[in-house]
């Protein structure tokens, strides 16, 4: 094991139970480390838009999944209301598989145990090269890091002769912890996050990062939400499951995306001449919208557009 050495006794404080809702860091909703499958993955393609690059290796356990990267959600949440709560925070955190299957609606069992064990395993052994979380935001430095220092687990005996999960302790990595500690760009989670699908799970971070509480909404090149969300298949595919997703009000908690052809404004305009030929897959729009807020909805076109850099650009279609 390495860094700080800690025993697991039942007179050590834990963490939890957590008492607010979920939280996370807004770069770490808005793009992808994690594999969207339950199959093994030694390595995830790498992520580069120019600006920021993000490398994903692993072990052959394979590579952090979207359901691991909720145990990562939990324990920022963890460490952020001792935080708000003006406690000593460290980038020890200790608590109970018990508090955790709470959060993420999961029915404690030994599957469950044998999945969380695996999970930390992963999160510990992933290894994560980028320049996305470097001091001053602009991706100016590459740092290598995994998402967990050591993990140990304490079990005990029921009644039954069955071992049971007693406490978990883990020490976040220093990036990990730096990077929850000093930004101030925290976001809450809605607690159905933990029910969607691995799709769902990443276009509901997108949108709670980008549409947050505001009503306008905004639009990303469908391309760019394929890469940010983190899909490897290829983009008719992906267009497909938008499609799907776009039909159901209800898909994703407070918010519903469509998908915009951008020449569908100048068709309706007499004074453009007729577009030929099908709109090119790669220059679909995805608008993203408050579900809460229908009355009050922005046309697709007035919606502000992500560029490159993830800013909003304040021009129509």
């Amino acid at each position: 094991m390495t860094g700080q050495q800690f025993d697991l006794d039942f007179d050590v404080v834990l963490n939890s139970p957590l008492c607010g809702t979920a939280k996370n860091e807004r770069t770490l909703m808005i793009f992808n480390f994690f594999a969207l499958t339950k199959d093994r993955q030694t390595e995830l393609p790498a992520f580069d838009d120019g600006k920021y690059r993000i490398e994903v290796m692993g072990t052959s356990e394979g590579v952090a999944t979207i359901w691991d990267k909720e145990l990562l959600i939990y324990v920022a949440s963890l460490l952020k209301e001792r935080a708000n709560r003006g406690e000593e925070v460290t980038r020890v955190i200790q608590f109970t598989a018990h508090d955790y299957f709470r959060l993420t609606g999961t029915k404690p069992s030994g599957s469950a145990y044998e999945r969380l064990v695996e999970g930390l395993g992963r999160l510990k052994s992933t290894t994560i090269r980028t320049n996305l979380l470097d001091e001053d935001g602009e991706g100016g430095e590459q740092e290598t890091f995994s998402w967990l220092d050591s993990v140990r687990i304490k079990w005990r005996k029921d009644r039954n002769g069955e071992k049971v999960m007693q406490a978990v302790r883990v020490e976040l990595s220093e990036r990990l912890f730096n990077t929850l500690q000093k930004s101030n760009k925290i976001l809450t989670y809605d607690p159905r996050y933990f029910g969607l699908k691995p799709i769902e799970k990443r276009l509901y971070e997108i949108a709670r990062a980008y549409c947050g509480n505001q009503q306008r909404g905004f639009k990303m090149n469908i391309e760019k939400l394929r890469l940010r969300v983190g899909i490897q298949s290829d983009l008719r595919y992906f267009k497909a499951e938008l499609a799907k997703i776009s039909g159901n009000m209800h898909a994703l908690p407070d918010y519903g995306v469509m998908l915009v052809d951008p020449r569908l404004k100048r068709s309706l305009d007499k004074n453009q001449p007729r577009q030929p030929g099908r709109t090119p897959l790669k220059s679909f729009l995805v608008f993203f919208f408050r579900t809460d807020r229908m009355s009050r909805m922005p046309l697709a076109a007035d919606a502000p557009l992500i560029d490159d850099d993830g800013d909003f650009i304040d021009h129509p279609l």
